[in-house]
């Protein structure tokens, strides 16, 4: 009988559906509330559609299938951005295959918004960012000719959470990004104070 629970309890296991194409072609709420667990604690979000709609729509995707469970503040720069978006690498480049496309900038990159990060065109996917501080030239800067970072919202409560996560290592993670894709265990082990998400939840639609 135990041997029996614990079949069916892998099977129930394995039939947790990961990613879907389907569910990128999920609309999001107009506005709409969600909430951060954090290692330093809580802190909760607007998103608002209007301000970049395709990538409001795809961060709802994420939410809702529970892509950001245990991601990593990966790259904190104290007084500039708190960077997050990288987690099981199998099922974040299932969702980077489907490209989010740039939209103008309609909001401004001020304290405690947060935008998409991107590297060439058309590349918006699962990284995001919370500004720290009044970022502004990000809203006009021109990368991969691509004017701007577009905002999809702003935190709301517990912006103090977002600032005490851990910025000792500020940068210098990036250069061993590539280690987290191939050992997440061994880039923790080289920055273990680095702080994760426990849970994303919406918490109420406006």
């Amino acid at each position: 009988m135990r041997n029996l629970v614990f079949l069916l309890f892998l099977l129930a296991a394995c039939s947790v559906t990961r990613f879907s194409p389907k569910w990128t072609n999920e609309r999001a709420p107009e506005v709409f509330y969600v909430e951060f667990e954090t290692s330093k604690g809580r802190f909760e979000a607007e998103i608002t559609r209007n301000l970049s709609p395709l990538a409001v729509d795809r961060f709802y995707q994420l939410v809702k299938h529970q892509f950001f469970q245990h991601a990593v503040f990966y790259r904190v720069v104290p007084d500039f951005v708190a960077q997050f978006g990288i987690s099981d690498t199998t099922v974040m480049k299932n969702w980077m295959e489907i490209k989010v496309p740039d939209e103008k900038v309609v909001g401004s990159n001020t304290r405690g918004t947060i935008s998409f990060a991107r590297g060439e065109k058309d590349s918006r996917g699962t990284d995001l960012f919370v500004n720290l501080a009044d970022n502004l030239y990000l809203d006009t800067i021109l990368f991969s000719d691509v004017k701007g970072f577009p905002p999809i919202g702003k935190v709301t409560l517990g912006m103090e959470t977002v600032e005490a996560l851990y910025g000792g290592y500020s940068d210098s993670t990036m250069d061993k990004l590539d280690t987290f894709y191939r050992n997440r265990g061994e880039f923790m082990k080289t920055y273990p104070q680095l702080d994760s998400i426990i849970d994303v939840r919406i918490t109420r639609i406006k």
